[in-house]
């Protein structure tokens, strides 16, 4: 779709709307929502705020100066666009962590400089340092034995070679007919399989190479090839490699957590060179540099960044636009998540611009700490709406109509999940009417989870996330080295920002707050996490 096609159809789409609606009971105010789209379309800014989130302060990790600087660069943009209330609300998060320096060099049979990413939370190395590599296979405690008084100084490879795939499989995932019309099938979604990885295990085999004075170690990544496009849905896209690098865990944000060597995600290409050495005999020595900052907590170091349009004759009531600030550290986090908190952003700044007077607050907030567990829009949610152990309510509770969520990525919204609130799937279907053109057409029953919508859901109140195309977001650039600018598309992220916008106004304006589901039980009296 070219980018004047919306803004032309616009008017023609509002005509065919209001005629379509006249005997519906939902009311939209379709003049509104032709300006939106004209203000989303002709005079879009949401690349440039993606640039300023991605490239000048990604990435973000919660608890690092880089995360504030780009809170206080939304908060300045939020006052000058005229939005009120424009504040930070704080949390305890732990310990802060990113990376200062990385560089890893195979010195021997060859020099080849190696492609890699330090683990999230990994402890620094006090020095660079050029140390014999060694494989080492641990499965159970007998094997303590065979290894130790061997690896001081050493670098640790704990991982076979893996096998690199073709990219035979779906790489860039864009909703067809066959994915849409699985995600408007109202399905069950069967139990989380149970995590099969012996934690407790892996923190003695971390205190032995700590014991052992172990320099570093290095991985490959998980062994998956495959991710799943949410839910229990059938959509799967490959991962890619080619120097793709999904780093994972290598500390703890707890200052009290044993110590743990110090350790880095290498490309598989480049890690399966090394096994493949070792295993014919080859001596094999690298340079390494894994150099890392803390950032001790004070006063509450985790940000939630928040502020709102003032309703008007009913303006106690609220509507939330959210997405998360923070980020990994692997690149700048561009896809995941300053796509969102940008498009967000920009729907808060459409309707300013629009001059549209919402009856309820619309209230945006930009979370923290969404990659450790949807800490921060937990913590906001307990602070100011219901406690999910005790269900006790706070009287926000009551007045809250809706909020909604992105954070899939750069791909375009087509549709909206319902998280089993059934009966606000008709009224989604008249917002949905004018947007058809879009492509905004599919209501999904089922719920879905891992973002922060699900904060609000767990106690009651009415969270959605929205269907988007999930693009590359599964193969290429979630958690990994490849999450940059140059992966968002902007045609995309000029729609997702307007949709949201429209949705946010479209609840506003309406005289009821959208239906509810029943409040869940307390967690403290079911034992269910």
């Amino acid at each position: 779709m070219s980018m004047t096609v919306p803004f032309r159809t616009a008017l023609v789409v509002t005509a065919l709307a209001a005629t379509t609606l006249v005997a519906q009971s939902e009311s939209l105010d379709l003049p509104t929502i032709a300006r939106l789209r004209q203000e989303g379309y002709a005079r879009s800014q949401v690349m440039d705020h993606i640039g300023w989130l991605a490239d000048v302060y990604g990435p973000r990790m919660t608890g690092t100066p880089a995360l504030a600087r780009a809170s206080e660069w939304a908060m300045k943009q939020m006052t000058a666009w005229g939005l009120e209330n424009v504040h930070q609300e704080k949390f305890a998060f732990g310990q802060g962590w990113s990376v200062v320096r990385f560089s890893a060099h195979l010195l021997e049979p060859q020099v080849q400089p190696l492609a890699g990413v330090p683990r999230a939370f990994s402890p620094s190395m006090p020095a660079p340092v050029t140390a014999d590599v060694v494989r080492v296979s641990i499965g159970a405690e007998a094997d303590f034995a065979r290894y130790r008084d061997k690896l001081r100084g050493k670098i640790v490879l704990m991982q076979p070679a893996r096998a690199v795939t073709m990219l035979e499989g779906p790489i860039v995932l864009r909703l067809g007919e066959r994915e849409l019309k699985e995600a408007a099938e109202t399905t069950p979604v069967p139990p989380a399989a149970a995590a099969t990885a012996d934690a407790a295990f892996a923190d003695k085999v971390q205190a032995f190479l700590v014991a052992e004075g172990v320099a570093a170690l290095l991985d490959r990544g998980a062994d998956g090839v495959m991710e799943a496009g949410g839910s229990d849905l059938s959509w799967v896209t490959q991962r890619t490699d080619g120097g793709t690098i999904f780093p994972g865990t290598g500390g703890s944000r707890d200052p009290k957590a044993p110590r743990r060597v110090p350790s880095a995600t290498l490309a598989v290409e480049h890690y399966n060179r090394l096994v493949r050495l070792l295993e014919r005999g080859v001596p094999v020595k690298l340079e390494l540099d894994i150099r890392t900052e803390i950032y001790p907590e004070r006063d509450g170091n985790g940000i939630n960044t928040i502020g709102e349009i003032r309703g008007t004759d009913v303006a106690d009531e609220v509507v939330m636009l959210g997405a998360h600030l923070d980020s990994v550290h692997a690149a700048q986090g561009a896809t995941d998540n300053a796509t969102g908190s940008a498009a967000m952003l920009e729907a808060m700044r459409l309707i300013k611009a629009v001059g549209a007077k919402p009856r309820r607050t619309i209230r945006i907030a930009l979370w923290a700490a969404e990659e450790q567990g949807l800490l921060g829009s937990r913590a906001y949610v307990k602070a100011h709406f219901a406690d999910r152990e005790t269900m006790q309510l706070q009287p926000e509770h009551a007045k809250l109509s809706a909020y909604f969520n992105l954070d899939n990525g750069t791909g375009r919204i087509r549709g909206i999940w319902l998280q089993g609130n059934l009966a606000v799937g008709p009224i989604f279907e008249q917002w949905m009417a004018p947007l058809r053109d879009l492509g905004v057409t599919t209501i999904g029953p089922r719920p879905v989870a891992s973002t922060d919508h699900a904060s609000f859901d767990e106690v009651g109140l009415p969270g959605f996330q929205f269907m988007q195309d999930r693009l590359e977001y599964n193969s290429r650039t979630h958690h990994s080295n490849m999450d940059t600018l140059d992966r968002v598309q902007r045609d995309d992220m000029v729609q997702q920002a307007t949709v949201a916008a429209i949705f946010a106004y479209d609840a506003a304006m309406r005289p009821e707050k959208l239906p509810r589901k029943l409040l869940p039980t307390s967690t403290k009296r079911t034992g269910t996490p």
